[in-house]
């Protein structure tokens, strides 16, 4: 089978809309937790996965990137700005 049959394949299998199937290990407390909480409430588990991964992801972008981001800039060596000239220039200033 070639690379782009494979693909083709994997295409195939994947939602209409897009959507990428996924799977994860959980701890078995996480996932009773998870299983009651679909189960109170009528909801899939599937639906409280793509809500956590949603609202977490922006924070872990803001940890991460933000981290690498700062990396970045340590090793280029550039002068970081103070803060109190930053608000100012910002017209942030008190």
């Amino acid at each position: 089978m070639t690379a782009g049959a494979a693909q083709a394949d994997y295409y195939d299998y994947s939602d209409p809309r897009g959507r990428m199937p996924t799977s994860v290990r959980l701890d078995p407390a996480l996932e009773a937790r998870l299983e009651s909480l679909a189960r109170i409430t009528g909801r899939s588990k599937a639906f409280y996965l793509r809500e956590l991964i949603e609202q977490g992801l922006d924070d872990l972008e803001d940890a991460y990137l933000g981290a690498a981001a700062l990396e970045a800039h340590r090793r280029s060596g550039e002068a970081a700005i103070p803060l109190a000239v930053l608000m100012q220039d910002l017209g942030l200033e008190d």
